[in-house]
């Protein structure tokens, strides 16, 4: 399971969101992308989601050629995203957010003519994929919104991991969360990548991103200028390399670029 991307492009009018940019995710791993607010970021995991149809450029899924048309077809390649804003249905218990835009209907005439639902099949999957990753709530009729954000967060989660068979894509799951939520979102990652299933991290929070990153895919302007490995890099270099103060060889040395304004940001 891996996805490579090779000479995206975006543009905007007079505006290039992405210039000619690489991405490469491999089979079971956490992939961390980071950058400045206006990098691009949004732009590659939305055109790796389906979201954004890409100018120029190639993307390939397990070595084959695809193009998304949209996030339903990038759904339909086992690709999941987890967005920022949940899209849970707060009234609806667990089972139905699990299965939103998925229901199953009961065999036989009952589901093909009444369309009547196959509830109790999908409780009782989406209770055993909440055992699987590990994820305790007391009923699975329970309405979503009576959850604590963690939990809704874990919701929205385990419907990628139970559905998503290629890659999860994770837009910032713990920016709205606390201490002990956030460290319970970074467990479940860690469970999804244990299954064998590659996630990519988009966040802001670099404590995060070294706690649970195989790599980070450093973006920059548009494109990526930097693979960094959290078990030789800093914080401090990673932030250098998103601002643009340090720069990264082939051999992944980092040095200052001469010349280059130092922001003094605080890696949290």
């Amino acid at each position: 399971m891996s996805i490579t991307a090779r000479g995206l492009s975006k543009r905007y009018g007079h505006v290039v969101a992405m210039d000619k940019t690489d991405f490469d995710l491999t089979d079971g791993e956490v992939l961390a992308v980071v950058g400045d607010n206006g990098a691009g970021k949004s732009t590659l995991i939305k055109t790796l989601s389906g979201a954004v149809i890409p100018d120029e450029g190639s993307i390939e899924l397990d070595g084959k050629p695809v193009r998304f048309r949209g996030p339903l077809d990038a759904r339909r390649h086992g690709i999941e995203t987890v967005y920022q804003d949940l899209a849970v249905a707060p009234a609806q218990d667990i089972a139905s957010n699990l299965y939103l835009g998925r229901e199953r209907r009961l065999g036989g005439w009952r589901g093909r003519v009444l369309r009547h639902l196959d509830r109790k099949g999908m409780r009782e999957h989406a209770q055993q994929v909440l055992d699987e990753l590990g994820i305790g709530i007391k009923s699975i009729s329970q309405a979503v919104e009576t959850l604590s954000g963690g939990q809704r967060q874990a919701v929205a989660v385990a419907r990628a991991a139970a559905f998503g068979t290629k890659v999860v894509i994770m837009d910032e799951p713990t920016a709205a969360l606390g201490v002990a939520e956030s460290a319970k979102v970074l467990e479940l990652i860690g469970r999804i990548r244990d299954r064998g299933l590659p996630v990519v991290l988009i966040s802001h929070n670099m404590p995060h991103v070294f706690e649970i990153a195989d790599r980070v895919h450093v973006h920059r302007l548009g494109k990526r200028v930097a693979i960094a490995d959290p078990g030789r890099h800093s914080m401090n270099e990673v932030v250098g390399l998103l601002t643009g103060a340090l720069r990264m060889d082939e051999d992944g040395a980092v040095s200052e670029v001469s010349g280059a304004v130092h922001t003094g940001l605080d890696p949290d």
